[in-house]
């Protein structure tokens, strides 16, 4: 696992709030060489300790949007093996382990019930989870 120092920190903290900025901009408010930057960028991405870069969308740009969260149980040391799997799923946004019945949680984001349902079933036969309980979100409170 990749240790991230002070650079890599603020690194990341610049491309949560703007995934786009250019290096050239890093480097201006980092007070540190583009070459510096494009090569921690590179260390992070090539140990898996960053995974990409993403787009955030208004929650209300989307209205047709099928959310849910879906509770997973894993059975014994298999959870590794088991995120390594649902992490290539696109549909599968956000992905958290959690205490309690359910040894992950996963929210889910999807155009149809269709897809909604090619989802669940993938998931479902994913070797190593024994069970799932999944929740469609009807609205933001």
């Amino acid at each position: 696992m990749h240790k991230f120092d002070s650079l890599d920190r603020e690194i990341i903290a610049i491309l949560r709030k703007d995934g786009r900025a250019p290096l050239s901009k890093l480097s201006e408010i980092l007070g540190a060489s583009r070459g510096t930057i494009q090569n921690r960028l590179d260390r992070l991405l090539n140990s898996g300790a960053l995974l990409g870069f993403t787009v955030r969308v208004r929650e209300d740009s989307e209205p047709d949007l099928i959310k849910a969260i879906m509770s997973i149980e894993v059975m014994g040391k298999s959870t590794t093996q088991v995120i390594q799997k649902l992490r290539g799923m696109p549909e599968l946004v956000k992905l958290h382990t959690t205490n309690g019945n359910w040894d992950l949680v996963a929210e889910i984001q999807v155009s149809s019930l269709q897809e909604f349902d090619v989802v669940l079933r993938n998931v479902r036969s994913i070797d190593g989870i024994l069970n799932s309980e999944t929740s469609l979100l009807l609205s933001s409170v």
